[in-house]
Protein backbone atom coordinates (compact mmCIF):
# COMPACT_ATOMS: atom_id res chain seq x y z
CA UNK A 1 0.00 0.00 0.00
CA UNK A 2 2.58 2.48 0.89
CA UNK A 3 4.45 1.82 -2.47
CA UNK A 4 1.29 2.22 -4.03
CA UNK A 5 1.23 5.60 -2.60
CA UNK A 6 4.34 7.03 -2.72
CA UNK A 7 3.83 8.45 -6.51
CA UNK A 8 0.74 10.07 -5.44
CA UNK A 9 2.38 11.65 -2.36
CA UNK A 10 3.08 14.91 -4.35
CA UNK A 11 -0.81 15.44 -5.69
CA UNK A 12 -1.82 14.62 -2.15
CA UNK A 13 0.89 17.41 -0.80
CA UNK A 14 -0.27 19.88 -3.32
CA UNK A 15 -3.79 18.79 -2.85
CA UNK A 16 -3.23 19.37 0.81
CA UNK A 17 -1.51 23.36 0.42
CA UNK A 18 -4.63 24.29 -2.11
CA UNK A 19 -7.92 23.12 0.78
CA UNK A 20 -5.69 24.69 3.49
CA UNK A 21 -5.10 28.10 1.91
CA UNK A 22 -8.54 27.52 0.75
CA UNK A 23 -10.02 27.35 3.79
CA UNK A 24 -8.16 30.15 5.47
CA UNK A 25 -9.17 32.61 2.83
CA UNK A 26 -12.58 30.98 3.32
CA UNK A 27 -13.11 32.41 6.73
CA UNK A 28 -10.23 35.09 6.68
CA UNK A 29 -12.72 37.22 4.60
CA UNK A 30 -16.36 37.00 6.42
CA UNK A 31 -14.39 37.00 9.99
CA UNK A 32 -12.46 40.92 8.63
CA UNK A 33 -15.40 42.03 6.51
CA UNK A 34 -17.73 41.93 9.55
CA UNK A 35 -14.74 43.49 11.66
CA UNK A 36 -14.86 45.95 8.73
CA UNK A 37 -18.17 46.92 9.04
CA UNK A 38 -19.59 44.88 5.63
CA UNK A 39 -23.68 44.01 5.39
CA UNK A 40 -24.32 40.64 5.78
CA UNK A 41 -25.93 41.29 2.38
CA UNK A 42 -22.38 41.98 0.77
CA UNK A 43 -20.84 39.23 2.67
CA UNK A 44 -23.16 36.59 1.04
CA UNK A 45 -22.54 38.19 -2.16
CA UNK A 46 -18.69 36.75 -1.56
CA UNK A 47 -20.48 33.37 -1.53
CA UNK A 48 -22.48 33.99 -4.45
CA UNK A 49 -19.22 35.42 -6.44
CA UNK A 50 -17.27 31.77 -5.14
CA UNK A 51 -19.98 29.90 -6.69
CA UNK A 52 -19.83 31.72 -9.85
CA UNK A 53 -16.26 31.12 -10.24
CA UNK A 54 -16.04 27.62 -9.13
CA UNK A 55 -19.19 26.66 -11.88
CA UNK A 56 -17.17 28.67 -14.32
CA UNK A 57 -13.87 26.97 -13.51
CA UNK A 58 -15.64 23.24 -13.39
CA UNK A 59 -16.60 24.47 -17.04
CA UNK A 60 -13.98 25.99 -18.44
CA UNK A 61 -10.80 24.42 -17.46
CA UNK A 62 -10.59 21.20 -19.58
CA UNK A 63 -10.35 23.83 -22.36
CA UNK A 64 -7.67 25.37 -21.08
CA UNK A 65 -5.93 22.43 -19.86
CA UNK A 66 -6.11 21.12 -23.71
CA UNK A 67 -4.64 24.37 -24.70
CA UNK A 68 -1.54 25.10 -22.58
CA UNK A 69 -1.24 21.28 -20.54
CA UNK A 70 -1.86 20.34 -17.08
CA UNK A 71 1.29 21.90 -15.11
CA UNK A 72 1.12 25.22 -16.91
CA UNK A 73 -2.78 25.36 -15.90
CA UNK A 74 -1.73 24.50 -12.30
CA UNK A 75 0.52 27.08 -12.32
CA UNK A 76 -1.66 29.85 -13.41
CA UNK A 77 -4.46 29.05 -11.45
CA UNK A 78 -2.23 28.94 -8.31
CA UNK A 79 -0.71 32.14 -8.94
CA UNK A 80 -3.94 34.15 -9.79
CA UNK A 81 -5.35 32.75 -6.38
CA UNK A 82 -2.72 34.01 -4.62
CA UNK A 83 -2.93 37.27 -6.15
CA UNK A 84 -6.62 37.64 -5.57
CA UNK A 85 -6.13 36.59 -1.70
CA UNK A 86 -3.24 39.87 -1.96
CA UNK A 87 -5.65 42.10 -3.51
CA UNK A 88 -8.06 41.81 -0.77
CA UNK A 89 -5.67 42.63 1.51
CA UNK A 90 -4.98 46.15 -0.81
CA UNK A 91 -8.34 46.62 -1.44
CA UNK A 92 -10.56 45.99 1.44
CA UNK A 93 -14.13 46.57 -0.54
CA UNK A 94 -17.10 44.81 -1.30
CA UNK A 95 -17.36 46.08 -4.83
CA UNK A 96 -13.26 44.55 -4.91
CA UNK A 97 -14.03 41.78 -2.92
CA UNK A 98 -16.87 40.41 -5.16
CA UNK A 99 -15.46 39.74 -8.26
CA UNK A 100 -12.27 38.74 -6.69
CA UNK A 101 -13.77 35.86 -4.83
CA UNK A 102 -15.04 35.13 -8.03
CA UNK A 103 -11.37 34.80 -9.41
CA UNK A 104 -10.50 32.65 -6.25
CA UNK A 105 -13.68 30.47 -7.12
CA UNK A 106 -12.26 30.03 -10.90
CA UNK A 107 -8.83 29.31 -10.19
CA UNK A 108 -9.49 27.10 -6.82
CA UNK A 109 -11.92 24.80 -9.20
CA UNK A 110 -9.27 24.44 -11.98
CA UNK A 111 -6.22 23.99 -9.77
CA UNK A 112 -8.61 21.20 -7.81
CA UNK A 113 -9.59 19.41 -10.95
CA UNK A 114 -6.21 18.97 -12.44
CA UNK A 115 -4.92 17.36 -8.74
CA UNK A 116 -7.66 14.98 -9.47
CA UNK A 117 -6.90 14.00 -13.10
CA UNK A 118 -3.15 13.56 -11.95
CA UNK A 119 -4.86 11.01 -8.98
CA UNK A 120 -6.73 9.98 -11.75
CA UNK A 121 -4.20 8.55 -13.69
CA UNK A 122 -2.04 7.43 -11.19
CA UNK A 123 -4.12 4.72 -9.08
CA UNK A 124 -5.10 1.90 -10.87
CA UNK A 125 -8.16 -0.20 -10.30
CA UNK A 126 -7.23 -1.93 -7.38
CA UNK A 127 -6.31 0.96 -5.20
CA UNK A 128 -8.65 3.38 -7.11
CA UNK A 129 -10.97 3.26 -3.72
CA UNK A 130 -8.16 3.67 -1.01
CA UNK A 131 -6.50 6.93 -3.14
CA UNK A 132 -10.11 8.45 -3.24
CA UNK A 133 -10.51 7.81 0.39
CA UNK A 134 -6.98 9.22 1.55
CA UNK A 135 -7.55 12.12 -0.97
CA UNK A 136 -10.83 13.05 0.90
CA UNK A 137 -9.10 12.83 4.11
CA UNK A 138 -6.61 14.89 3.16
CA UNK A 139 -8.46 17.58 1.77
CA UNK A 140 -10.87 17.52 5.16
CA UNK A 141 -8.24 17.78 7.37
CA UNK A 142 -6.17 20.74 5.32
CA UNK A 143 -9.72 22.73 5.16
CA UNK A 144 -10.32 22.08 9.05
CA UNK A 145 -6.65 23.35 9.62
CA UNK A 146 -7.39 26.25 7.36
CA UNK A 147 -9.84 27.70 9.21
CA UNK A 148 -8.63 26.61 12.45
CA UNK A 149 -5.26 28.47 11.99
CA UNK A 150 -6.92 32.21 12.16
CA UNK A 151 -7.09 31.07 16.10
CA UNK A 152 -3.49 31.73 16.21
CA UNK A 153 -3.16 35.07 15.28
CA UNK A 154 -4.64 38.79 14.28
CA UNK A 155 -7.43 38.95 12.11
CA UNK A 156 -7.13 42.19 11.29
CA UNK A 157 -4.19 42.84 10.27
CA UNK A 158 -2.21 41.28 7.07
CA UNK A 159 -0.83 37.99 8.05
CA UNK A 160 -3.50 35.44 7.02
CA UNK A 161 -4.02 36.83 4.28
CA UNK A 162 -0.27 36.53 3.46
CA UNK A 163 -0.27 33.25 4.38
CA UNK A 164 -3.12 32.14 2.31
CA UNK A 165 -1.39 33.69 -1.00
CA UNK A 166 2.08 31.80 0.32
CA UNK A 167 0.35 28.48 0.76
CA UNK A 168 -1.36 28.85 -2.71
CA UNK A 169 2.22 29.49 -4.26
CA UNK A 170 3.36 26.09 -2.20
CA UNK A 171 0.91 24.12 -4.38
CA UNK A 172 2.86 24.93 -6.99
CA UNK A 173 6.17 23.11 -5.99
CA UNK A 174 5.10 19.89 -5.73
CA UNK A 175 3.66 19.24 -9.05
CA UNK A 176 6.35 21.02 -10.85
CA UNK A 177 8.92 19.22 -9.38
CA UNK A 178 7.40 15.79 -9.38
CA UNK A 179 7.93 13.05 -11.91
CA UNK A 180 4.34 12.17 -12.44
CA UNK A 181 3.32 11.61 -16.19
CA UNK A 182 0.60 14.26 -18.03
CA UNK A 183 -2.56 12.83 -17.18
CA UNK A 184 -5.77 12.48 -19.56
CA UNK A 185 -7.55 15.24 -20.58
CA UNK A 186 -9.83 16.68 -17.91
CA UNK A 187 -13.20 15.46 -17.82
CA UNK A 188 -16.09 17.65 -18.54
CA UNK A 189 -19.47 18.48 -17.21
CA UNK A 190 -22.54 19.33 -19.08
CA UNK A 191 -25.57 20.44 -17.56
CA UNK A 192 -28.52 18.83 -19.37
CA UNK A 193 -31.68 19.84 -16.58
CA UNK A 194 -33.95 17.86 -18.88
CA UNK A 195 -32.24 14.73 -18.99
CA UNK A 196 -31.51 15.13 -15.46
CA UNK A 197 -34.78 15.56 -14.41
CA UNK A 198 -35.97 12.39 -16.67
CA UNK A 199 -33.28 10.39 -14.65
CA UNK A 200 -34.63 12.12 -10.97
CA UNK A 201 -36.64 14.40 -10.69
CA UNK A 202 -35.63 14.49 -6.31
CA UNK A 203 -32.27 14.55 -7.24
CA UNK A 204 -32.53 17.84 -9.05
CA UNK A 205 -34.89 19.72 -6.54
CA UNK A 206 -33.01 18.25 -3.48
CA UNK A 207 -29.62 19.31 -4.72
CA UNK A 208 -30.63 22.75 -5.91
CA UNK A 209 -32.33 23.31 -2.35
CA UNK A 210 -29.14 21.87 -0.56
CA UNK A 211 -26.82 24.20 -3.08
CA UNK A 212 -28.97 26.88 -1.33
CA UNK A 213 -28.60 26.44 1.97
CA UNK A 214 -25.11 24.74 2.22
CA UNK A 215 -23.70 27.93 0.86
CA UNK A 216 -25.60 30.06 2.66
CA UNK A 217 -24.05 28.05 5.82
CA UNK A 218 -20.74 28.03 4.49
CA UNK A 219 -20.45 31.24 3.45
CA UNK A 220 -22.06 33.35 6.30
CA UNK A 221 -21.80 30.95 9.60
CA UNK A 222 -18.78 33.47 10.76
CA UNK A 223 -20.81 36.18 10.34
CA UNK A 224 -23.59 34.81 12.36
CA UNK A 225 -21.22 33.57 15.03
CA UNK A 226 -19.40 36.89 15.27
CA UNK A 227 -23.32 38.71 15.68
CA UNK A 228 -24.11 36.58 18.38
CA UNK A 229 -21.00 37.12 20.18
CA UNK A 230 -18.67 34.71 19.77
CA UNK A 231 -14.54 34.85 20.40
CA UNK A 232 -12.66 34.41 17.56
CA UNK A 233 -11.82 30.54 18.78
CA UNK A 234 -15.26 29.98 18.66
CA UNK A 235 -16.15 31.05 15.44
CA UNK A 236 -13.56 29.32 13.94
CA UNK A 237 -14.88 26.14 15.67
CA UNK A 238 -18.08 27.29 14.74
CA UNK A 239 -17.19 26.89 11.11
CA UNK A 240 -15.59 23.71 11.24
CA UNK A 241 -17.34 21.52 13.26
CA UNK A 242 -20.11 21.09 11.26
CA UNK A 243 -17.72 19.69 8.15
CA UNK A 244 -16.65 16.92 10.87
CA UNK A 245 -19.64 16.11 11.84
CA UNK A 246 -20.44 16.04 8.45
CA UNK A 247 -18.10 13.64 7.39
CA UNK A 248 -18.45 11.55 10.51
CA UNK A 249 -22.51 10.97 10.11
CA UNK A 250 -21.80 10.22 6.22
CA UNK A 251 -21.20 6.43 7.52
CA UNK A 252 -24.19 5.58 9.37
CA UNK A 253 -26.27 7.79 6.93
CA UNK A 254 -24.46 5.49 4.11
CA UNK A 255 -25.63 2.06 5.84
CA UNK A 256 -28.75 3.46 6.68
CA UNK A 257 -29.26 4.61 2.90
CA UNK A 258 -27.73 1.55 1.68
CA UNK A 259 -30.67 -0.64 3.34
CA UNK A 260 -33.93 1.54 2.92
CA UNK A 261 -35.22 3.39 0.31
CA UNK A 262 -32.66 6.72 0.50
CA UNK A 263 -35.51 9.31 -0.21
CA UNK A 264 -36.95 8.55 3.14
CA UNK A 265 -32.91 8.27 4.66
CA UNK A 266 -33.11 11.83 2.58
CA UNK A 267 -36.41 12.88 4.54
CA UNK A 268 -34.87 11.83 8.19
CA UNK A 269 -31.99 13.83 7.61
CA UNK A 270 -33.85 16.52 6.63
CA UNK A 271 -35.64 16.51 9.35
CA UNK A 272 -32.71 16.79 11.44
CA UNK A 273 -31.44 19.42 9.83
CA UNK A 274 -34.99 21.26 10.43
CA UNK A 275 -34.28 20.69 14.18
CA UNK A 276 -30.93 22.29 13.65
CA UNK A 277 -32.99 24.98 12.08
CA UNK A 278 -35.92 25.78 14.55
CA UNK A 279 -33.30 25.50 17.65
CA UNK A 280 -31.09 28.28 15.55
CA UNK A 281 -34.42 30.62 15.24
CA UNK A 282 -35.43 29.83 19.11
CA UNK A 283 -32.73 30.50 20.68
CA UNK A 284 -31.68 34.25 19.85
CA UNK A 285 -28.16 33.98 21.83
CA UNK A 286 -27.19 30.75 22.55
CA UNK A 287 -24.10 30.06 24.98
CA UNK A 288 -20.79 28.98 23.09
CA UNK A 289 -21.37 25.75 24.22
CA UNK A 290 -24.69 25.26 22.74
CA UNK A 291 -24.23 26.78 19.61
CA UNK A 292 -21.32 24.62 18.68
CA UNK A 293 -23.40 21.84 19.78
CA UNK A 294 -26.49 23.29 17.18
CA UNK A 295 -23.54 23.56 14.68
CA UNK A 296 -22.72 20.37 14.95
CA UNK A 297 -26.11 19.15 14.52
CA UNK A 298 -26.63 21.17 11.63
CA UNK A 299 -23.58 19.84 10.12
CA UNK A 300 -23.63 16.53 10.61
CA UNK A 301 -27.53 16.45 8.78
CA UNK A 302 -26.82 18.90 5.51
CA UNK A 303 -23.03 18.11 4.57
CA UNK A 304 -24.58 14.01 4.65
CA UNK A 305 -27.00 14.89 1.97
CA UNK A 306 -25.43 15.19 -1.09
CA UNK A 307 -23.94 11.93 -1.21
CA UNK A 308 -27.38 10.31 -0.63
CA UNK A 309 -28.79 12.48 -3.56
CA UNK A 310 -26.00 11.61 -5.82
CA UNK A 311 -26.68 8.04 -5.18
CA UNK A 312 -29.92 7.68 -5.28
CA UNK A 313 -29.94 9.55 -8.78
CA UNK A 314 -27.70 7.02 -10.08
CA UNK A 315 -29.50 4.47 -8.76
CA UNK A 316 -31.60 4.93 -11.96
CA UNK A 317 -28.54 6.05 -14.02
CA UNK A 318 -28.09 4.03 -16.86
CA UNK A 319 -24.78 2.03 -17.05
CA UNK A 320 -21.87 4.37 -18.06
CA UNK A 321 -23.06 7.56 -16.95
CA UNK A 322 -22.19 7.93 -13.48
CA UNK A 323 -19.55 10.77 -14.52
CA UNK A 324 -22.06 12.48 -16.62
CA UNK A 325 -24.78 12.10 -13.77
CA UNK A 326 -22.77 13.27 -10.79
CA UNK A 327 -21.34 15.87 -13.45
CA UNK A 328 -24.65 17.55 -13.65
CA UNK A 329 -25.87 17.58 -10.25
CA UNK A 330 -22.83 19.42 -9.30
CA UNK A 331 -23.55 22.07 -11.76
CA UNK A 332 -26.97 22.42 -10.22
CA UNK A 333 -25.63 22.45 -6.96
CA UNK A 334 -23.27 25.11 -7.97
CA UNK A 335 -26.92 27.10 -9.09
CA UNK A 336 -27.91 26.73 -5.54
CA UNK A 337 -25.02 28.02 -4.08
CA UNK A 338 -25.30 31.04 -6.08
CA UNK A 339 -28.36 32.16 -5.29
CA UNK A 340 -28.50 30.79 -1.13
CA UNK A 341 -26.15 33.13 0.17
CA UNK A 342 -27.33 36.11 -1.49
CA UNK A 343 -30.80 35.77 -0.22
CA UNK A 344 -29.45 34.53 3.31
CA UNK A 345 -27.13 37.68 3.25
CA UNK A 346 -30.36 40.28 2.62
CA UNK A 347 -31.75 38.75 5.02
CA UNK A 348 -29.73 38.98 7.20
CA UNK A 349 -29.06 42.60 6.94
CA UNK A 350 -32.93 42.69 7.08
CA UNK A 351 -34.27 41.23 9.54
CA UNK A 352 -31.74 39.85 11.92
CA UNK A 353 -28.37 37.24 12.18
CA UNK A 354 -30.29 34.47 12.86
CA UNK A 355 -32.81 34.56 9.66
CA UNK A 356 -30.03 32.49 8.05
CA UNK A 357 -31.72 29.65 9.34
CA UNK A 358 -35.20 30.72 8.59
CA UNK A 359 -33.79 30.56 5.05
CA UNK A 360 -31.76 27.04 5.54
CA UNK A 361 -34.97 25.63 7.59
CA UNK A 362 -37.55 27.39 4.23
CA UNK A 363 -35.72 25.08 1.82
CA UNK A 364 -35.49 21.91 3.95
CA UNK A 365 -39.02 22.47 4.56
CA UNK A 366 -39.45 22.42 0.84
CA UNK A 367 -37.30 19.46 0.36
CA UNK A 368 -39.56 17.43 2.53
CA UNK A 369 -42.67 17.99 0.72
CA UNK A 370 -41.37 17.40 -2.82
CA UNK A 371 -39.84 14.14 -1.58
CA UNK A 372 -42.63 12.90 -0.10
CA UNK A 373 -44.69 13.82 -3.19
CA UNK A 374 -42.20 11.42 -5.14
CA UNK A 375 -42.62 8.80 -2.64
CA UNK A 376 -46.05 8.89 -3.45
CA UNK A 377 -45.48 8.76 -7.60
CA UNK A 378 -42.73 6.69 -8.17
CA UNK A 379 -41.96 3.36 -6.41
CA UNK A 380 -38.49 2.54 -4.38
CA UNK A 381 -35.59 1.49 -6.15
CA UNK A 382 -35.18 -2.70 -5.74
CA UNK A 383 -32.23 -3.23 -3.50
CA UNK A 384 -30.30 -5.48 -6.01
CA UNK A 385 -30.19 -2.27 -8.28
CA UNK A 386 -28.68 -0.08 -5.96
CA UNK A 387 -24.91 1.47 -6.41
CA UNK A 388 -22.78 1.15 -2.80
CA UNK A 389 -23.22 4.40 -1.22
CA UNK A 390 -19.84 6.80 -1.18
CA UNK A 391 -19.13 9.20 1.31
CA UNK A 392 -18.08 12.50 -0.51
CA UNK A 393 -16.34 15.27 0.72
CA UNK A 394 -18.11 18.65 0.99
CA UNK A 395 -20.34 18.93 -2.46
CA UNK A 396 -19.01 22.99 -3.18
CA UNK A 397 -15.08 21.56 -2.91
CA UNK A 398 -16.20 18.86 -5.53
CA UNK A 399 -15.53 18.93 -9.16
CA UNK A 400 -16.31 16.52 -12.44
CA UNK A 401 -12.92 15.65 -11.81
CA UNK A 402 -14.33 14.02 -7.71
CA UNK A 403 -16.95 11.80 -9.94
CA UNK A 404 -13.73 10.50 -12.31
CA UNK A 405 -11.83 9.58 -9.39
CA UNK A 406 -14.72 7.93 -7.72
CA UNK A 407 -15.53 6.13 -10.38
CA UNK A 408 -14.93 2.52 -10.94
CA UNK A 409 -13.22 1.38 -13.91
CA UNK A 410 -16.05 0.68 -16.46
CA UNK A 411 -17.68 3.89 -16.10
CA UNK A 412 -14.27 5.64 -16.50
CA UNK A 413 -13.58 4.40 -19.48
CA UNK A 414 -17.17 4.91 -21.21
CA UNK A 415 -16.44 8.32 -20.10
CA UNK A 416 -13.07 8.94 -20.38
CA UNK A 417 -11.88 11.23 -23.40
CA UNK A 418 -9.03 10.35 -25.89
CA UNK A 419 -5.27 11.35 -25.04
CA UNK A 420 -3.94 14.27 -26.31
CA UNK A 421 -1.39 12.26 -28.20
CA UNK A 422 -4.21 9.73 -29.79
CA UNK A 423 -5.82 13.33 -31.21
CA UNK A 424 -4.02 15.84 -31.76
CA UNK A 425 -6.61 18.84 -32.00
CA UNK A 426 -6.96 18.56 -28.34
CA UNK A 427 -3.51 20.20 -27.52
CA UNK A 428 0.04 19.48 -27.05
CA UNK A 429 1.61 17.39 -24.02
CA UNK A 430 3.69 19.14 -21.82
Amino acid sequence: MIRNLLPLTALLLGSSFLLFAGGVNSLILPIRGEAEGFTAASLGLLGTGWAVGYVAGCLRTPALVARVGHIRAFGAMCAIAAIAVLLSLVLITPWVWVPVRALSGFCFAGAAMIVESWLNERADAKSRGRVFGIYTMVNLGATTAGQMVLTLGDTNGFLFFVLAAMVYCLALLPTAISATTTPRPLTQAKLDLSKLWKNSPIAVFAVLMVGVSNASFGTLAAVYAARIGLSLNEIALFASIPILAGAASQIPVGIASDRFDRRKVLIAVTIFAILADVLFLSIAVPTPALALAMSALFGATVFAMYPIIVAHANDHAEPGSFIQVSGGLLLVFGIGSIVGPTVAGFAMTEFGASTLFAVTGSVHVLLILFALLRLRIAPPVAPNAKIAFQAKPLARASTPETAALSADPAELNAAQPKRYDDDPTLGSQE
